[in-house]
């Protein structure tokens, strides 16, 4: 399972890449899930108006290729959401966000991560 935030979403916009064509060149068979909370957050940046708005509803558009689940959590922040179901079920993260990263990896989760803006590749600790 990789689980894939807000940021990863928005890379295929924002760097031209095919997300899912690269997940599948790393990783071989894989499931891509989308937390609910991820989906509402890109709903939200959606709204306005350049660059960032259109990644966003690119990114919508293409979360609709993955399994969308609740994270079964009510408090905290979507980071800490996508921290706390990726460790509940043993999956990766695709991410961009560097706070996030380092959270992961202390929580010894592996990322995901964009390396020279053109390729994914898995980071662990």
């Amino acid at each position: 399972m990789v689980l894939l935030d807000t940021n990863a979403l928005m890379m295929p916009s924002q760097f031209r890449i095919d997300l899912f064509e690269e997940l599948r060149d790393l990783l071989g068979s894989y499931e891509p899930v989308v937390l609910r909370e991820v989906v509402e957050e890109l709903k939200r940046l959606s709204g306005g108006h350049g660059k960032d708005a259109a990644a966003a509803r690119f990114g919508l558009e293409i979360s609709g290729k993955c399994t969308i689940v609740g994270s079964g959590s009510d408090e905290g922040s979507v980071d800490g959401r996508i921290l706390g179901y990726a460790g509940m079920h043993d999956g990766m993260v695709l991410t961009n966000d560097r706070a996030l990263r380092n959270q992961l990896l202390t929580a010894r989760i592996p990322v995901i991560s964009l390396k020279n803006q053109k390729k994914l590749g898995v980071i662990r600790r």
